[in-house]
């Protein structure tokens, strides 16, 4: 599918995940997870899974909302929820990560004009990054990925990693900027029954992570890193006075400054007030088109009778100026995967 004709931008919601995978995906980690408790047990193979299975899972679901609502493109990364990253065992982690990716790729490869894939990294509560640097490199460098997701908390709400300006992490950040690809802050399943995953854990991770990046110089570090921070920014954007009256009180740089050179926010969030609030706060330069479909939030609001996460009819009803509106649905997310914007620019769009 091609770009439409006139002024219309090509629409690129940059947060789609595969919740929709062919049941014998997760019968694969059913059966790895089964292993773990009892080592007796076989060790699992990656499901067979047939391109027909494939297309079915994703035509009746995430393409066909896609076109229903007029979006041409999606950035296509596994569940977050069943990345898992608690799971204390590497190789596990290394061989989930890998069926992860590789069932996604094929999703790529059977429809490319409408998917381009965004990788889950094989992390451990407590371990170093080797393994998410070389399941990246084998992701972008070997199947064309543009961009990664990264979890702040791999131990699943209980926060026992290093904040992300750690050197602990630094490996990676080398990686993601020789490599060229953002990765986009996003935790999995919360293992704290006091942390519900969507609800609080996900929106706990997007704002802690945007303090801990105030409090650090990551990006007099690393001035090509890029992170994207889903779900609205959390609670950041509704709070932006207590960033920036904290950074005047710690004696830090105003976060406009220090940050929106390698942070951006995405449009994730599931009601018009809300996505009025996002575009009036943050400059339209950092924010990215999205939807999280199919994620979090399904079915209507009984009030207006929209999709909770058809963003796009919000993000078009927030008064933007028509350029600015092309920025946030088209030119900022290829301006921020420049690999996605090569592989759009080869398919001549």
């Amino acid at each position: 599918m091609v770009r439409g004709g006139g002024n219309r931008p090509l629409i690129i919601d940059i947060h789609g995940h595969y919740t929709t995978a062919p049941a014998a995906h997760q019968s694969y980690r059913d059966a790895q997870l089964a292993r773990l408790e009892d080592p007796s047990l076989p060790a699992p193979a990656p499901a067979a899974i047939s391109d027909d299975a494939i297309r079915e899972s994703v035509e009746h679901n995430q393409l066909k909302v896609l076109r229903e609502r007029g979006g041409d493109f999606m950035l296509f990364s596994p569940k977050a929820s069943g990345m898992e990253h608690h799971v204390a065992d590497p190789a596990i982690a290394r061989d989930w990560a890998r069926a992860c990716n590789d069932l996604v790729a094929r999703v790529v490869s059977l429809f490319p004009e409408r998917f381009a894939a965004v990788c889950q990294l094989p992390q451990t509560p407590g371990g170093g990054v080797g393994d998410a640097v070389a399941e990246l490199r084998r992701c972008v460098t070997g199947a064309g990925f543009v961009g990664c997701n990264l979890n702040p908390d791999p131990s699943g709400g209980h926060w026992t990693s290093p904040p992300l300006t750690d050197p602990s992490w630094y490996p990676l950040y080398e990686a993601l900027c020789e490599l060229d690809v953002p990765a986009m802050i996003h935790v999995s399943s919360s293992c704290n029954p006091a942390t519900h995953t969507l609800g609080a854990h996900y929106l706990n991770a997007d704002t802690s992570v945007f303090m801990q990046l105030m409090r650090g110089d990551l990006f007099t570090r690393f001035p090509g890193l890029r992170f994207v921070i889903p779900h609205g920014g959390g609670a950041v954007p509704y709070h932006w006075g207590r960033y920036r009256g904290l950074a005047m009180r710690m004696g830090l740089p105003d976060p406009a400054e220090a940050l929106l050179g390698n942070v951006w926010f995405d449009t994730c969030v599931y009601h018009q007030d809300g996505i009025d609030l996002l575009t009036r706060v943050v400059p339209v330069a950092n924010l990215l088109f999205a939807s999280e479909m199919l994620g979090a939030v399904r079915g209507a609001d009984p009030a207006t009778g929209v999709a909770w996460d058809d963003t796009k009819q919000y993000v078009c009803a927030a008064g933007l100026a028509a350029d600015d509106l092309r920025q946030v649905l088209e030119g900022n997310a290829r301006r921020v995967y420049p690999r996605l914007d090569a592989l759009l620019t080869a398919q001549g769009r």
